[in-house]
C-alpha cells in the first residue's frame, strides 16, 4: 500500500514529555488536530473533568474516527461521555498521546478522515 502525500496537511513532526509539534510548531495544551485545521485549547478540562460538551465537539467534526490521546498513559473516559460519538456514528480509539500522534500520521497518510484530541493533563 502506498501512502498518500501529506503536503499541506497537519501532521505530527515531534512529541515528547508534555508537548507535541504539529508542522514543527510546538503545543503544550489540550488540542484537536485535523488534517486541515487545529482547534487549540479544545478543552480547559483535565482528563478527570472532561465533560459531555468536550465529546460533543469531537462528534461534530467531519471525521470517521477520533483518536483520544490521554497523556502518557491510556485512560478510558466515562461511558456516558461517549454518547455524542455513538450518536454521530464516529469511531473512537483511546491511546497515549505518543501512540495517537503516530496513528494519526498513518491515517492521514492513507487519506482517512481523522481527528486527534489530545489531553495533556
Amino acid at each position: 500500500m502506498q501512502l498518500a502525500q501529506t503536503v499541506g496537511q497537519n501532521t505530527f513532526t515531534a512529541y515528547g514529555d508534555g508537548y507535541v509539534s504539529v508542522n514543527a510548531v510546538r503545543h503544550t495544551s489540550n488540542l484537536v488536530v485535523l488534517p486541515d485545521r487545529l482547534i487549540p485549547d479544545w478543552t480547559k478540562a483535565d482528563f478527570d473533568t472532561l465533560g459531555i460538551a468536550d465529546f460533543e465537539l469531537l462528534a461534530s467534526l467531519d471525521t470517521e474516527i477520533v483518536l483520544l490521546g490521554t497523556g502518557m498513559m491510556i485512560r478510558f473516559p466515562r461511558p456516558e461521555l461517549l454518547r455524542p460519538l455513538m450518536a454521530a456514528r464516529k469511531g473512537l480509539e483511546v491511546m497515549d498521546i505518543q501512540a495517537a500522534c503516530r496513528t494519526y500520521n498513518v491515517l492521514v497518510g492513507e487519506g482517512r478522515k481523522v481527528a486527534a484530541g489530545l489531553i495533556f493533563f
